[in-house]
């Protein structure tokens, strides 16, 4: 990408995230407490827009800060939704899904496709955000963990739907099947994965940096 096009890509970015943003605000799914906001997706997508605003005030010299750290970790939690969403998908639709099948074509695949793709083009080639692994790092595990206690104190207790063999009210249908210990050990892990994904996203950054030289100032 030449750095005429940095500008038109960082505004179909943004305007692309704002659009899903208001979609979800306005005619997202609020028949629960928490709403739309009950899904790591949604966390996920949200994030992607703030980023997406910050890269586009950086670029117009609207603000010289860059968010390093905030960006870095949005882009994993982007790639474990990906990850995550797909992987039960295609395992048993029920998992993530109300009634076991695909919702929105336009709607599912930016959210678990398209758009954390376009963020992370950002974050690797044109931002170059993954710099400080540490404050990466501390903002992954502080999202992550804030969406879990989210997620196990409010939604799952203020919540009837959906229900389990076990419990209920939790987002995702599969771990309202779950014991608290097997979902502590399920959360566990995929925070594991996603502190592995930072290591892979820096690792993938800095070849690119070694390779590519940077297309906006630093």
């Amino acid at each position: 990408m030449t750095t005429s096009l940095i500008k038109p890509y960082r505004w179909l970015v943004f305007l692309l995230a704002a659009f899903y943003c208001l979609r979800m605000i306005f005619f997202g799914d609020w028949d629960g407490f928490g709403g739309p906001f009950r899904y790591l997706t949604v966390w996920a997508l949200f994030l992607s827009f703030f980023c997406a605003s910050r890269m586009m005030a950086l670029l117009e010299g609207r603000s010289d800060l860059r968010w390093d750290g905030l960006v870095s970790a949005t882009s994993v939690v982007n790639a474990m939704v990906v990850l995550l969403y797909w992987r039960l998908y295609f395992a048993d639709p029920t998992l993530v899904t109300k009634n076991g099948t695909l919702g929105a074509p336009w709607l599912e695949l930016y959210l678990h496709a398209l758009g954390p793709l376009l963020q992370w083009i950002d974050a690797i080639f044109i931002h170059r955000s993954f710099r400080r692994v540490s404050a990466a790092l501390a903002w992954l595990v502080g999202i992550v963990v804030a969406y879990l206690v989210w997620a196990e104190v409010a939604v799952g207790p203020l919540n009837a739907k959906p229900q389990g063999a076990v419990t209920s009210g939790l987002p995702y249908p599969f771990l309202n099947n779950l014991h608290f210990d097997g979902r502590m050990t399920f959360y566990v892990t995929n925070l594991s994965v996603g502190i592995l994904l930072l290591g892979v996203f820096t690792a993938v950054a800095w070849t690119v940096k070694r390779r590519r030289p940077a297309l906006v100032a630093p």
